[in-house]
């Protein structure tokens, strides 16, 4: 089983819980400090490990007039601003392969999205930054096929890589998530991560844009936590129905506290009875 040292953070399989989180895309710097902070807080007081998480681009928008952030220049900047006023790592997603080295420079964590998680100029893009790797496992893919997605990434030499698990497909408009491909995916032995927000999207969902059923993303949480995994991903807002993109599946702000809390609890019960397989 292998850690991953982040920017001070150890993130593994048998660690603590550790929270990616924030909002989907990058609004403000001010609205992006406002998050982080209180996300911060959050996860000190429960002694939690804490990424913050924002999108510079939203590339894969519903709609075409769907708001797709701040772009990849003012973006960076106030990501590295997070970085250094907060002292966390930071996670971001990049869709091309130019976009690898330049984010680099500014965060802690590469992203890849769930529909290129098989674009192999992408990932050795972001496997030869040195920076961590994160890839989500596409919506049309297998747990297991996730290790041609890995084998990718090693072959620049970089072996920081998490794999996250973010629903499959199921139908039109529909995901489902199988709790059964993080241990399937942990058997490679890299950290593995529950996006518990996207997995219960609705891709399309409202016609021109993205659907969702917020109320069961702590249920995805709590279930992915119980199995024992390196960490969750959850995306929030203070006021999600009003937020430029995925509002319908993100939590709000006030109540990631207690969520956080609560997750760290089953978190302690998972890794002090880890389950085998």
């Amino acid at each position: 089983m292998k850690n991953i040292d982040i920017a001070g953070l150890t993130i593994g399989n048998d660690r603590p819980l550790t929270f990616i989180a924030g909002p989907c895309q990058l609004e403000t710097a001010d609205h992006t400090r406002m998050i982080a902070g209180q996300l911060k807080e959050a996860c000190d007081k429960a002694g939690a490990q804490f990424v913050f998480k924002a999108s510079y681009d939203k590339a894969n928008r519903t709609s075409l007039s769907g708001k797709r952030g701040l772009g990849i220049d003012e973006g960076l900047k106030v990501l590295d601003m997070i970085r250094s006023e907060f002292g966390v790592p930071v996670l971001t997603d990049v869709h091309t392969e130019a976009q690898c080295a330049v984010a680099a420079e500014a965060v802690d964590i590469l992203q890849i999205p769930a529909f290129l998680c098989r674009q192999t100029d992408m990932l050795l893009a972001a496997g030869n930054t040195g920076k961590a790797v994160n890839i989500k496992k596409g919506q049309f893919l297998a747990p297991w096929d996730m290790a041609n997605v890995v084998a990718k990434v090693e072959s620049t030499g970089n072996t920081n890589i998490l794999l996250t698990e973010r629903g499959t497909s199921f139908g039109y408009n529909t995901l489902v998530a199988d709790m059964r491909s993080l241990p399937q995916m942990a058997q490679g032995g890299y950290p593995v991560v529950m996006d518990a927000t996207h997995s219960v999207q609705q891709p399309g969902g409202k016609g021109g844009s993205t659907g969702g059923q917020r109320e069961f993303a702590p249920l995805m949480a709590r279930a992915a936590v119980s199995l024992g995994i390196a960490s969750v991903f959850i995306e929030t807002h203070q006021d999600p129905d009003n937020a430029p993109s995925d509002g319908p599946n993100m939590i709000y702000l006030d109540q990631m506290p207690q969520l956080i809390e609560s997750l760290m609890r089953f978190d302690a019960l998972a890794k002090a009875d880890p389950i085998r397989i």
